[in-house]
């Protein structure tokens, strides 16, 4: 299999020998190998349908276009999305789909109203999702692109997607080395998201939303007008590891202040696969949360998303039954 590309076959976008991600596995995706992501150099996705559940001036009134891949690069233990994100080695139902009948999945999910294409953890597939990309703007592909990623990504990578994307919504997970490792074999993620997040700055360095203002004065939620372009970087707070959240707001408020939106989360659910860890096992506690919170507030920062109790659920998780494939 040939894997065609915009970007000429560079090393880093090579599946034969594959570096894409900052596992540098080596793997000969082409012949079936699977690295870390446990996929090979096809595109498998589980869903591609109009999803909710996103910060609201993503999701809107009539939802964000999510397109969930199989596979990821960073594989937490505690996933939510489990069953997709072991990709080609777990159980996931996903089905394997071409270039070109991706880029049919953009134009529709546009049809159907969407107000943005949302591509959740693509990364491991970008050198077959950005030809799709380029296809579905020549066609008319009109409405914003979301890259939605862990962002345990090499910073070159995100910079190939220059002009392809207009809204970046990563995560920046943890700070602390020891529990990268522990929860995601990957000591040195910090040090990746935190450059990967650089360069989505440098491409999107300034919010815009629909009403052409950079910031969000609403009282309701409801209210949003959609984001166009920018960078929402999501934080996920984890039981027991508070003070790992405030060194990790800390961080981007300081570096970035209102030039992007952070949204701090408190929807952590305990997955069966972690019921061993004494921490992953429960839920954050409200005064977790509350002391996170109130931290974002003690620093300053302006632009961000909180979210209400009830999030805890799996009722939150889709159905990855090939919807929209």
């Amino acid at each position: 299999m040939k894997v065609v590309t915009s970007l000429n076959q560079t090393k880093l976008f090579d599946l034969s020998s594959c570096t894409l991600c900052p596992r540098e596995c080596g793997v000969n995706r082409v012949e079936g190998q699977l690295g870390f992501c446990k996929e090979p150099a096809i595109l498998y996705a589980a869903r591609a349908a109009k999803l909710y559940y996103e910060e609201p001036c993503i999701s809107g009134k009539e939802g964000s276009g999510a397109v969930f891949f199989d596979g990821c690069s960073l594989g937490c233990i505690f996933c939510q999305n489990h069953d997709i994100s072991l990709g080609m080695r777990g159980k996931s139902r996903g089905r394997a789909i071409t270039p070109s009948r991706l880029s049919d999945i953009f134009l529709s999910l546009e049809a159907q109203g969407c107000n943005n294409i949302n591509l959740v953890t693509a990364g491991h597939y970008l050198p077959l999702v950005i030809p799709a990309l380029e296809s579905a703007k020549a066609r008319g592909l009109a409405i914003p692109i979301v890259y939605n990623t862990a962002a345990y990504e090499k910073a070159e990578a995100i910079r190939a997607l220059e002009g392809l994307v207009d809204i970046y919504l990563p995560d920046l997970k943890y700070k602390d080395s020891a529990i990268a490792a522990a929860y995601s074999k990957a000591p040195d993620y910090y040090e990746r998201a935190t450059a990967a997040i650089e360069e989505m700055v440098r491409q999107c360095p300034k919010p815009l939303f629909a009403d052409g203002s950079s910031s969000l004065d609403a009282e309701d939620d409801r209210d949003d007008p959609l984001m166009l372009r920018g960078v929402i970087v999501r934080h996920l707070c984890m039981p027991g590891h508070v003070e790992d959240s405030k060194a990790i707001l800390s961080y981007l408020h300081r570096t970035y202040g209102n030039r992007i939106f952070i949204s701090i989360m408190n929807q952590y659910t305990p997955m069966p696969q972690a019921q061993k860890d004494p921490l992953l096992s429960r839920t954050l506690t409200e005064e977790e949360y509350n002391e996170v919170v109130d931290y974002a507030v003690e620093i300053g920062v302006e632009n961000g998303f909180l979210q209400e109790g009830g999030t805890v659920s799996k009722s939150y998780i889709p159905d990855f039954d090939g919807t929209g494939l």
